[in-house]
């Protein structure tokens, strides 16, 4: 059945629609629809009956909204932005009205300690492990975090050795996905039963990459891995895209840009890239993500363009 909520997250998840065609087609006043993405105006079960067949019409399916999209941020380089894409991709999200989950599926637990939660009682390793909930901490409104810390790296021979383990966390976070819009998951740097257990989970990944050689070295290696589970545990695994972090406006990067589109031209590859910025170590210092810290910023900018390209592919 389809709802108000529905209704707003469908057309936030096109931003290509034209809502004074839409509100023409249904027969609705002018800036029906633009007054309810503001807050100005909620929608009723007359507009709701109105607008149904003609979102349908548009690709609307009551099952886009039947569970959560789960996102895996993987990269086994370490040091290229998978945290802070994790962060603010997820941020810019919530803010854009998406109940968001962030779950922090890597030992270092950078994602968890940019909230403050450094020493978990209960983390996702436990969740996966012990059969106890997936712990679930709220952030902000919409904003919600699964933490972890070096406790996963302990524990990792005890997943390697338990039945079903690469299908662990996908297990658990089906248990919780229908409270959720998007749940991101932050992977290790490292091609590990953790980055597996995180793509077996996820319905897609993006892969943050700096245009730089060291870090483009061994990146096949992830694709190689992506395609494997894709062939034998996860067939709807896509990759959503690879984005551009960390990026310098120097003749080296537009090169290296260049030649990575080239190479992987099977690959989706965002218009959109995240540049170099200090501002970025200044928000981590903080503890907060930068839509918090720094809103203005070209950075927050860039990462709430890239969840609006995210939701257009």
């Amino acid at each position: 059945m389809i709802t108000p909520d529905k209704i707003l997250k469908f057309i936030k998840q096109k931003p290509a629609l034209n809502l004074s065609q839409l509100e023409k087609e249904a027969a609705l006043p002018k800036k029906t629809l633009h007054k309810a993405l503001q807050g100005l105006l909620t929608l009723n079960e007359k507009h709701c009956n109105l607008l149904e067949p003609i979102l349908r019409e548009y690709g609307y399916a009551d099952e886009l909204f039947a569970k959560a999209k789960i996102i895996a941020i993987v990269n086994h380089k370490g040091g290229v932005g998978k945290t802070t894409t994790t962060i603010n991709l997820g941020k810019a999200l919530a803010l854009a009205g998406f109940s968001v989950l962030l779950v922090d599926f890597d030992s270092q637990g950078n994602t968890s300690q940019c909230f403050g939660v450094y020493a978990p009682e209960v983390q996702v390793i436990d969740a996966i492990l012990d059969n106890v909930p997936v712990p679930i901490l709220p952030v902000a409104e919409n904003f919600y975090l699964a933490p972890s810390n070096i406790k996963m790296a302990y524990r990792e021979t005890d997943l390697v050795n338990a039945i079903g383990n690469e299908k662990r966390l996908r297990n658990k976070l089906s248990q919780i996905s229908e409270q959720f819009d998007y749940i991101l998951i932050d992977c290790p740097p490292a091609l590990n039963i953790f980055t597996t257990n995180a793509l077996v989970a996820s319905d897609m990944c993006i892969v943050p990459l700096q245009p730089e050689a060291y870090a483009f070295y061994g990146v096949e290696n992830l694709f190689n891995r992506i395609y494997e589970i894709r062939q034998h545990v996860n067939n709807t695994l896509q990759v959503k895209g690879i984005l551009f972090t960390m990026v310098s406006n120097t003749l080296v990067h537009k090169q290296m840009m260049t030649f990575v589109k080239e190479q992987y031209k099977h690959i989706p590859v965002f218009t959109i890239s995240i540049e170099r910025a200090t501002i970025i170590q200044q928000s981590q210092v903080a503890q907060q993500d930068l839509f918090s810290y720094a809103p203005k910023s070209n950075v927050a900018m860039q990462y709430m363009e890239l969840a609006k390209e995210f939701m257009t592919i």
